[in-house]
């Protein structure tokens, strides 16, 4: 249904650093970048390679980089070890923890999660639900 989705972040070149390295962990990378520091309307896009943006940030003002009331966004990972690392490059690149790696069975039986806020307050989440998802690690 939806083609892509962009979010407006205060600092471009923080949040670049932060999606550079989380959404690599799910094996996205960025597919486009329109960065001319000090300048109006910079973004990067994120997808995977070879292919569109499914995923953009684009610079605005810090008053007009708010975030909405129980929005978030969820990525598709690969696998449970994505999710771990998806958290982890999160918590070590400015994000802060709004849920641990780990099953969630309130959501449904092979659903399998991490939540994290980005430096911008945006809610993010990586996620598997499949019932091949190894249940280990």
């Amino acid at each position: 249904m939806l083609h892509h989705l962009s979010f407006a972040v205060a600092d471009i070149e923080r949040a670049a650093k932060f999606y550079d390295h989380v959404l690599s962990a799910l094996g996205y990378v960025r597919v486009f970048e329109d960065l001319r520091p000090g300048e109006k309307d910079q973004a990067v896009g994120y997808g995977l390679e070879g292919e569109g943006d499914r995923f953009c940030i684009k610079q605005a003002s810090a008053s007009s980089a708010s975030v909405g009331s129980g929005f978030h966004l969820a990525f598709a990972a690969p696998n449970r070890s994505a999710v771990h690392e998806f958290h982890k490059q999160a918590l070590l690149h400015g994000g802060r923890d709004n849920g641990r790696p780990g099953p969630r069975p309130d959501y449904g039986p092979h659903y399998y999660a991490c939540f994290v806020v980005d430096p911008d307050g945006h809610r993010v989440e990586a996620v598997i639900n499949s019932p091949a998802a190894s249940p280990g690690r």
